[in-house]
């Protein structure tokens, strides 16, 4: 009796043939990568995904299942890579494996992250930083006893609303949420060579936890088939640094006004107790189109990343709860999609001026300006200016000069700075009994002037268009005023002496540079608002 027939397994060239020209015509990734080289606790991960369509084309454009493309979506997983042995990191360089335990944090409670050093001498460097926690420490008992909230309560270093889960255990019962992804239960993706991989998201984002300190994330990014929901062709996957913990913020401190002990008034919320005070917070937070690594050669890219910057901006921002907030270098997306979203809920509403674009020659998205906010609970909007210097100088020069001249001096004076001027009436009583009824109106404006050294001209010009245009708000309507801003200046320049002593000397060296005469007579820099000082500035080398 003959043989059966043999029948062979596997493809024919022809049918191999089909399933290359299928493969090269269907939703393919390219490549991943991540913006940013070591991931930090509360800051989130966002690959770039670069993807190749059916019809050719590259995109950037996530693929969903619920938005399939040619019958193909996209599946996101992270993992957390957990050796069995333990990696501790330095505090001070997080990117540092820690040689040395500072056993004075330990037996303080500070947090253990914040007692790893790297080597004898960056924990010598950094004593005079680091005592202030110990001495944080021993005074921080509050009247509940609870030493980590005082201490760490407005600062907190795995960052805000992020959940800290456990994930010590290999069938976890413990639910979490990142990214957009819905809950679900962690898992342990697989075990070997002393390594231990659990799944911790299910998303294109993932924000790092305290759990994932010392541990290497892995991004998988793959195509699946939408019908059958198996993948398609190989993924693409990416492994991160070791994550480390948020460096701590340095520290502040409010500055007293009239010689008021203001530390010594703040109530259980932050707020000062005295219906009458309130507190002011000024901050320019640095544009993220400006932290390029060729400005700021000597910090990390990790540390000049938006997405670990805004999360500590917003946490040191939120917890000052200063009662009114002017912001300098907001990018106008970031105000958009990130600020003013973020502060409405924390009892914020918010005011933007964006910066004029004559100049600029970016992303109109991206273009900076000043954003005022302030507490509803505290203020109430009434009225709105808007500063445009662009227009000021426009004015200036068609008053001034002469047409030939109109050009150039249009060239030294237009340089798109703004500022925003908001009158507020206060909800809380600071009226004696004779004005039961009155209201309290108050003038805040925040600008940002000219930062060119070479034009000491323009910014002492701006300036002085800024306070005049103050003076006629001041005198319509007897209101106090609040200036605020990034002046550019130090103390002893012409705009700093126009600010603090109402006029500027003659003499000043400052007024020697005046190409256009725009000064001129120097008698009339000068104005009538009874500013006092307050500048307090930080080293943040």
């Amino acid at each position: 009796m003959a043989d059966p027939p043999r029948v062979r397994q596997g493809y024919s060239s022809d049918d191999r043939a089909v399933r290359k020209v299928k493969s090269e015509s269907m939703l393919s990734v390219l490549r991943v990568h991540l913006p940013s080289d070591i991931p930090i606790v509360g800051c989130e991960l966002t690959p770039y995904v670069l993807l190749r369509r059916p019809d050719k084309t590259l995109t950037t454009d996530d693929v969903s299942e619920s938005a399939p493309v040619d019958g193909h979506f996209l599946r996101y997983k992270w993992y957390r890579i957990q050796s069995d042995r333990k990696v501790a990191v330095c505090s001070v360089h997080p990117s540092e494996q820690a040689t040395l335990q500072c056993l004075g944090c330990v037996k303080a409670k500070i947090p253990v992250a914040k007692s790893y050093h790297c080597s004898p001498k960056c924990f010598s460097d950094a004593w005079q930083h680091h005592r202030v926690l110990h001495d944080r420490a021993a005074s921080a008992v509050n009247e509940n006893g609870n030493e980590e909230d005082e201490l760490f309560g407005r600062f907190n270093s795995t960052g805000s609303g992020v959940i800290n889960a456990s994930l010590s255990g290999s069938a976890s019962s413990t639910s979490l949420t990142n990214g957009s992804a819905p809950l679900y239960p962690a898992t342990v993706a697989q075990r070997s060579g002393g390594e231990t991989w659990f799944e911790v998201g299910r998303s294109k984002t993932y924000t790092p936890t305290a759990d994932d300190i010392g541990h290497v994330l892995k991004f998988e990014c793959v195509v699946v088939d939408a019908e059958t929901k198996l993948v398609v062709g190989p993924g693409s996957t990416l492994l991160t640094s070791r994550v480390i913990p948020a460096p701590s913020p340095s520290p502040r401190r409010l500055i007293p006004v009239n010689g008021a002990d203001m530390m010594g008034q703040l109530d259980s919320d932050g707020r000062l107790s005295s219906s009458g005070t309130f507190t002011v917070l000024s901050y320019n937070i640095l544009s993220d189109a400006y932290a390029t690594s060729e400005s700021y050669s000597y910090c990390p890219s990790w540390a000049l990343s938006w997405p670990y910057r805004r999360q500590n901006l917003l946490r040191e921002i939120v917890g000052y709860r200063a009662d009114i907030v002017c912001l300098q270098e907001v990018q106008n997306d970031h105000f958009e999609e990130f600020f003013a979203p973020e502060l409405d809920k924390h009892g914020y509403q918010a005011l933007y001026k964006r910066k004029t674009n004559e100049v600029y020659v970016g992303n109109t998205h991206t273009i900076d300006g000043c954003a005022t906010f302030f507490r509803r609970d505290r203020f109430s909007h009434v009225k709105k200016y808007e500063v445009e210097f662009n227009k000021a100088a426009q004015s200036l020069t068609d008053a001034i000069l002469p047409s030939a001249q109109k050009k150039n001096a249009l060239n030294r004076l237009v340089k798109d700075n703004v500022a925003l001027i908001v009158v507020l009436e206060a909800k809380f009583n600071n009226q004696g009994a004779d004005n039961p009824g009155k209201r309290q109106l108050l003038c805040v404006a925040n600008t940002h002037v000219n930062i060119h050294q070479d034009l000491k001209d323009v910014k002492l010009w701006q300036v002085h268009t800024l306070l005049k245009g103050l003076e006629k708000i001041a005198a319509s309507a007897d209101i106090p005023m609040l200036v605020c801003g990034d002046f550019n200046s130090t103390p002893g320049s012409a705009p700093h002496a126009l600010l603090a002593m109402g006029k500027v000397d003659p003499m000043h060296p400052d007024l020697g540079i005046d190409p256009l005469t725009i000064l001129r007579p120097h008698t009339k820099l000068n104005h009538q608002l009874p500013l006092v000082i307050y500048q307090y500035d930080i080293d943040m080398n």
